[in-house]
């Protein structure tokens, strides 16, 4: 569920039930002589009323003249729900239930209810697409639900109400396409990843969460390698390959002078192969710019 909440969730938008800590997440600063990038690591998935913003990031906004966000899915979803049909679906597949363990099978007939999703239609959809669809419901059941909005949604109104735009470093067909990718044993135990029981997903997502408001990269790098269903395959299609992309992207905007705001999830920020990595080993400047803070 953690590695679903982090590679999923940007399709999804979600957030969650109140508390009301101030989070501290971690922003770099990626820089030359005549542009600023600033890079937050997001978790995509919030509480209702959870406070991120501190004056640092507000700053950050503020002094930025443009958004980037991992892909922009607002204008319009309907073009992108029918693209996830379309991409998802293929001919001569097997029934859902014979894609996950026997197991499993009575949890993912709980799910596919609690969807409100038609049987007949999951069953022929790719089981990544069936992962993704089913994954909302997972996340209801605990306590993650549609409402309240998410770092990118708030993010997005922000830059927008200032009349500064908002783009994607990939198209909603693009990171589709990365999951499209993945062998199919790969894209099985990612469905069967959704089936996890709400005790062990509700403690997970509180790991993740904890340590991306203190700003603890290295926490949040642990959290996800110690996910034993983050598989070497999975990590090298939707992390390391797209990091590669991202980090000559950002690369290829130093040459244009100003000053941007990107924003992508944290979980790309941190650990071995991340985007902060492969900037520095380009020879770039990125540094630091809110500290860690402690446990409360």
């Amino acid at each position: 569920m953690r590695r679903l909440l982090r590679l999923i969730a940007p399709l999804l938008l979600l957030a969650a039930a109140p508390p009301g800590r101030q989070a501290h997440p971690a922003l770099w600063k990626l820089s030359d002589a005549d542009t600023t990038i600033w890079l937050l690591g997001t978790i995509h998935v919030l509480p209702a009323g959870y406070r991120w913003r501190d004056a640092t990031i507000d700053a950050a906004i503020a002094d930025s003249q443009s958004l980037t966000l991992e892909t922009v899915l607002d204008q319009d979803p309907a073009a992108v729900a029918k693209l996830l049909l379309t991409i998802g679906r293929a001919n001569g597949l097997p029934p859902l239930a014979d894609r996950v363990p026997k197991a499993k099978r009575a949890e993912l007939a709980a799910l596919i209810k609690a969807s409100g999703f038609p049987a007949p239609v999951l069953d022929g959809m790719k089981s990544w697409a069936a992962a993704v669809v089913l994954t909302g419901a997972a996340l209801r059941q605990i306590d993650l639900g549609a409402g309240a909005e998410g770092v990118e949604p708030q993010l997005t109104q922000a830059f927008r109400g200032a009349g500064k735009p908002v783009d994607g470093l990939e198209t909603p067909a693009q990171q589709l396409g990365f999951f499209d990718m993945l062998p199919e044993a790969t894209q099985r135990s990612f469905l069967t990843a959704t089936l996890e029981g709400p005790a062990k997903a509700r403690a997970e997502f509180r790991e993740m969460l904890s340590a991306w408001s203190q700003g603890d990269v290295a926490g949040l790098a642990r959290a996800f390698a110690n996910d034993p269903e983050f598989t070497p395959e999975l990590r090298a299609v939707l992390v390391d390959r797209r990091n590669a992309a991202w980090a000559a992207t950002l690369q290829h905007r130093l040459d244009q002078p100003g000053t941007s705001f990107i924003a992508v999830g944290a979980g790309h920020l941190a650990g071995h192969g991340s985007l902060i990595e492969r900037l520095r080993a380009k020879g770039l400047r990125v540094q630091r710019v809110t500290s860690p803070r402690p446990s409360p």
